[in-house]
Formats: C-alpha cells, sequence, structure tokens
C-alpha cells in the first residue's frame, strides 16, 4: 500500500471513527497497519489507534501501539514525532497507573531538542506530568505542573487543554481536601500547613487572589508555630507572586526579601535560586539596572554553589530543555557534551562512567 493509499485508509477511518462506526474504523487502521509501506502514515495510523484505545478504555492495548510508535519515529528519524511517540507513551502508562514511568517519558518530551510540535504539545506534557505527579500525592509538584499547562493554554489559546487542566485541578483540589479533613482528624498541624499552602497556591494559580491572601496567612501562621522556616519560604513566595500579579512590586519585594533572609538561614540553595529568579523580574520591569545585576550575579553564584551546570560546556542546566546524562560518580552532564567529549570516564572526577543514567 502506497503513500497516497494510506492517506485515504486513515481518512476513511477517522470518518468511521467519527461516525461512532469504531469497530469499523479499528479494523481499517489495522489494515493500513499490515499493509502500509509508507512510514509516516504508519506513524499516524498508530496515533488514531492509540487515541481510540484511550477513549475505549482499553489501555494495555493503547501501550502497545504507542511502544509500536515510538520504533517507527526512531526510524524516521524526527524530532516531532518522536515528542508526540512519547507523549502517547507517557499517557499509556498515565492511564495504567504507571506514574514514574510517566514521569520519566514525560521529562524525555522536555528534554528533545526544539521542535516544531514542542509549542502545541508542550502543555499535554505538562498536564500529563501533573496527572502523574498527583496520582503520587506529590501536590506541590503537581500544581507546578498544572500551572505550566494553564499558560501553554493561555498562551496558544487551546481551551480544550485548559478544560483538562481545570478538571485535573479539580481533582488536585478533592484530594488536598481530604487530606486537610484527615489533618484535622488527627490533629496534624505540619500536614494542615502544607494543605492550606496548596490552597492558596490552587487559588492563586486561578487568578483567585482574594481566596489565595487568608490562606497564605493561615499557613503561615502554622508553619511560624512548627519552626518550618522553609514552608515559611514557600509561603512568602507565594505571597510574592500575588502581589506581582497585582502589581504591587513594592510588596512583593518586601516578601522576597523575608524569604531570601529565611532561605539563606536554612541554606535552601534552590529557594534562593527561585527568589532571585523572581527578583530579577521584578527589577527588570522596574528598569533598575544596578539592583537587577546584583540579582543576576547572586543567581549564577547560587547555580555554581549547587553545581547546576554542566561541567564541560559551562552552560546552566536548566536554562534550555537539553537531555542530560547523570553517571555512576553522581556528577551531571549535558548528553549531547558527553558525546562530543567522547571520553568513557567523568570529565570531572575522572571515574569510570561504563553505566551512566538518564535525566
Amino acid at each position: 500500500m502506497g503513500q497516497d493509499q494510506t492517506k485515504q485508509q486513515i481518512e476513511k477511518g477517522l470518518q468511521l471513527y467519527q461516525s461512532n462506526q469504531t469497530e469499523k474504523a479499528l479494523q481499517v487502521w489495522m489494515k493500513v497497519l499490515e499493509k502500509s509501506s509508507d512510514l509516516v502514515g504508519r506513524f499516524r495510523v498508530l496515533g488514531c489507534l492509540v487515541t481510540a484505545h484511550s477513549e475505549m478504555g482499553r489501555y494495555k492495548e493503547m501501550l502497545k501501539f504507542a511502544v509500536v510508535q515510538i520504533d517507527t519515529a526512531r526510524e524516521l528519524e524526527d524530532a516531532d514525532f518522536l515528542l508526540e511517540s512519547y507523549l502517547n507513551l507517557a499517557r499509556s502508562n498515565e492511564k495504567l497507573c504507571e506514574f514514574h514511568k510517566t514521569i520519566s517519558y514525560c521529562k524525555t518530551c522536555l528534554g528533545l531538542p526544539g521542535t516544531r510540535a514542542g509549542a502545541q504539545l508542550g502543555g499535554q506534557v505538562s498536564l500529563s506530568m501533573g496527572n502523574a505527579f498527583l496520582g503520587l500525592s506529590l501536590f506541590q509538584k503537581a500544581l507546578e505542573s498544572f500551572e505550566k499547562a494553564l499558560r501553554y493554554a493561555h498562551n496558544n489559546d487551546d481551551a480544550m487543554l485548559e478544560c483538562r487542566v481545570c478538571c485535573s485541578l479539580g481533582s488536585f483540589y478533592a484530594q488536598v481536601k481530604e487530606s486537610m479533613k484527615i489533618a484535622l482528624q488527627h490533629g496534624d498541624r505540619p500536614l494542615q500547613a502544607l494543605c492550606l499552602l496548596c490552597f492558596a497556591d490552587i487559588h492563586r494559580s486561578r487568578g483567585d487572589l482574594e481566596t489565595a491572601f487568608p490562606r497564605y496567612d493561615s499557613a503561615m501562621s502554622i508553619m511560624t508555630e512548627i519552626g518550618n522556616r522553609l514552608g515559611q519560604v514557600q509561603v512568602l513566595l507565594g505571597v510574592a507572586k500575588c502581589w506581582v500579579a497585582r502589581k504591587a512590586l513594592d510588596k512583593a519585594l518586601d516578601a522576597i526579601e523575608r524569604a531570601q533572609d529565611l532561605a539563606e538561614e536554612v541554606g535552601n540553595k534552590l529557594s534562593q535560586l527561585k527568589l532571585h529568579c523572581l527578583s530579577e523580574s521584578i527589577y527588570r520591569s522596574k528598569g533598575l539596572q544596578r539592583e537587577l545585576r546584583a540579582h543576576v550575579v547572586r543567581f549564577h553564584e547560587c547555580v555554581e554553589e549547587t553545581e547546576l551546570y554542566c561541567g564541560l560546556c559551562g552552560e546552566s542546566i536548566g536554562e534550555r530543555n537539553s537531555r542530560l546524562q547523570a553517571l555512576p560518580c553522581s556528577h551531571i552532564f549535558h548528553l549531547r557534551c558527553l558525546q562530543n567529549n567522547g571520553t568513557r570516564s567523568c570529565p570531572n572526577c575522572r571515574r569510570s562512567s561504563m553505566k551512566p543514567g538518564f535525566v
């Protein structure tokens, strides 16, 4: 079956599927898969089969076709096809509640070099990752992923993606609410504080700042009572973002300053990085170059202190979506840099790197 005939049969299957003749559509697509020699056509029909089995709840079949699609994408050697197929693989594992695998495949999607499909599918990758984090009850990471997915939806006017994210946020809210109920029953103050922080972040992400502020205040009260300084930093970061949303930049800077003092006391470099990054954007918008430069310098000092840079090219890890490689000695590099370097030992400590792991 050639390219033109393959295209016609795929279209025929789509028409049958859209008219609710699902089994007939599946038969047409399976016939294409068996007889077509056109790799692009085979990739497309596998995508149709993945979607159809997902909507029918046949998740094991969905996974089977997603795996075949990955192999086809590799044969095509096209980054856009790889991104789409890894996303389908992530979704399949999400449906089967294989959440760690879902997160791994989503990270692979995000680590692929820039693709034309990245802007379209990036939001769906973040949504799938958020659902996986939610399945593992990692609420803060889930919310961060949902917020990224919402930004993709708003930036690309994708109403369907926005609807799906809101559905996931509804599930997120319900789980946090249930956790809060358990925390109150058992008098678990740390869990109460965490739930209140999650509630506040949800309201902030939805633009409901009037509800977010009192939730942050309640979370801050408990965090202070129990002595959780890192939790206080997270609360103040959320408060600062609320003030930025309200264009009250001076109040945002006050919250950031308090958070920076706490983060430095605790020695938490990641929080300091986030706070310096937010400060940069505020001072840039205010046009205060001296303060902006100070935070840029401090940001890069934190990057060096945490060794969040590639030991070969010197570029900060995380500035761009690049695939990373962790060696047995725990040093991390860009995969492309290691491949270009050609060494079989760690460039930092010279230990053998025969069994690398991928990040």
